[in-house]
């Protein structure tokens, strides 16, 4: 696991940005000039530490990608997930939901500028990082090539970091800054969608020559991101710029970048979709990022899975948690329909006052074990929770009452190559049924032969159903279906896509206006 060690140095740089974030980190530069001062940079055995310090800030609520409030601006925008709670709390989610996207309460909302704040913290905190690679690396000799690689393979890591922080920001903002100086926040100017996607791209392309060649759970420490991490958001970043155009040179790269890592044959599919979720599912073969939690020093990602734990005085449990982001009665339908009773009984978490003995939930006291065959024959007035958020009682730490305490947030993983290979095929006119049907098996459902873009779309959000990342989201509106599949939520095209910018953030940098 990487841990934050005791930063001799690294935490002075990121205190700016960390005790300004909640309230707007764009008030002012990080400062690092007490840092330099005390820096020896021809110490290479430091030379990790920047990079140990981003995964710990990417892990964190502010700056971060794990706050509560991200995910439920993330989250609530498709049709997987309701906000939950009470009408009244956070009803600003609900105006979001609805793409009421010209409210003045839309565009004022603390959620927006903490999302904001959240993401370009980090990407301001990784710039950092690359500033004291940079000052590192100035003190290799050229003759070391061993170091000057290592230096590479450093900022190659915190550079995929910054780059996907790029891409959540861009995916909920839309025409957002490149930020790659942190002495331009005032004057930086937005580009769009496409040319950050093209960015990214580009970036990916640094990282896969320079990260390390296995699967993170192979790496040096455990869990960072290697060259295919790199190459899986350079094919999902390609996607979004080839949209709905089968005939885009894109689904070419995206081709590319999912043969590369398949034909690594380093990675595997889970073979239980439902643990793969719990602990035993944490760094997989299967995981190509995770953002890890653990015991160790107590690390957790702040409120975020109570944030989707059934409340403590609702149907009998006794998780103390928020009760927000559902699943929908959307979702629930559309996996029975399907038949899909593996990633049902793992997505959703059937609660009522009922205290189960038997099965995946045993001895917490809510929820109808969602292995059992009735759940087929519940009407949608039973309540829903996250069942990937959750964790059993045996999988809890000190067996406490938390609804997903210290497990690791999946990210990207290798069911999103495998459907996104299957995609690019399809598209590019020839079969994609091999790696659909690879990851139709694992969820117990029978082969497609002559699988069509619908079916593997179909897969798509079956498999991401109620993640963190807002795939069902995103894929909607990469492919001209958003307007459809949200019309009762009021999705405009050409509207709709993206949420506003913070108004704070208009008035601190005119360009963004």
């Amino acid at each position: 696991m990487i841990t934050m060690k005791r930063l001799r140095y690294y935490s002075i740089i990121l205190l700016a940005v960390i005790a300004s974030s909640c309230t707007g980190f764009l008030d002012k530069l990080p400062e690092d000039t007490l840092a330099t001062e005390s820096i020896d940079y021809t110490d290479l055995s430091l030379m990790y530490e920047p990079v140990s310090g981003i995964y710990r800030m990417a892990e964190s609520e502010n700056p971060g990608f794990v706050h509560w409030m991200d995910f439920g601006i993330r989250g609530v925008r498709g049709d997987d997930l309701d906000k939950g709670s009470s009408a009244s709390d956070q009803s600003t989610l609900t105006d979001i939901k609805y793409f009421h996207n010209s409210y003045a309460a839309v565009e004022s909302f603390w959620g927006l500028n903490n999302s904001w704040n959240d993401y370009y913290g980090l990407i301001i905190d990784a710039n950092s990082a690359l500033e004291e690679l940079d000052k590192f690396a100035a003190n290799i000799p050229s003759s070391d090539n061993t170091e000057l690689e290592l230096n590479n393979r450093y900022q190659a890591e915190v550079r995929f970091i910054r780059a996907f922080a790029h891409l959540v920001i861009s995916r909920e903002f839309g025409d957002v800054p490149i930020l790659t100086d942190n002495n331009a926040l005032t004057t930086v100017k937005k580009s769009s969608v496409e040319d950050i996607r093209k960015w990214i791209s580009d970036e990916m392309d640094y990282c896969i020559a320079h990260l390390q060649d296995c699967r993170p759970n192979q790496a040096t420490p455990v869990g960072a991101v290697t060259k295919y991490t790199a190459y899986l958001l350079k094919a999902k970043v390609c996607a979004d710029i080839a949209g709905a155009d089968n005939s885009s040179t894109y689904w070419d790269e995206v081709l590319t970048a999912t043969n590369a890592i398949m034909d690594s044959h380093l990675f595997s599919l889970y073979g239980d979709y439902y643990n793969l979720f719990k602990y035993s599912g944490r760094l997989c073969d299967e995981s190509l990022f995770e953002l890890q939690f653990g015991t160790e020093n107590d690390v957790q990602p702040g409120a975020f899975w109570a944030f989707q734990g059934p409340r403590g005085d609702q149907h009998g449990s006794s998780i103390s948690g928020w009760g927000f982001m559902t699943p929908s009665s959307d979702i629930v339908t559309f996996l029975k329909n399907r038949g899909d009773k593996i990633r049902l009984k793992t997505t959703v978490l059937y609660c009522d006052t009922a205290t189960m003995t038997t099965g995946p939930h045993a001895g917490i006291k809510y929820g109808v074990t969602p292995s059992n065959d009735t759940i087929w024959n519940n009407t949608d007035g039973v309540k829903y929770f996250n069942g990937k958020a959750y964790l059993p009682t045996s999988d809890m730490y000190n067996k406490s009452a938390s609804y997903g305490e210290r497990n690791n947030v999946r990210v990207l993983r290798y069911s999103d190559v495998l459907l996104l290979n299957a995609e690019a095929k399809i598209r590019k006119g020839s079969s994609g049924d091999g790696p659909l049907n690879d990851v139709r098996g694992r969820a117990g459902l029978t082969p497609i032969t002559g699988a069509t873009l619908a079916n593997v779309l179909d897969e798509r959000r079956a498999e991401f159903a109620c993640e963190w990342w807002g795939e069902r989201y995103n894929d909607l509106v990469r492919t001209g279906n958003a307007a459809t599949a949200l019309s009762s939520f009021g999705f405009v095209a050409g509207t709709s896509e993206y949420l506003p910018i913070p108004l704070s953030q208009k008035a601190y940098n005119v360009n963004l206006q």
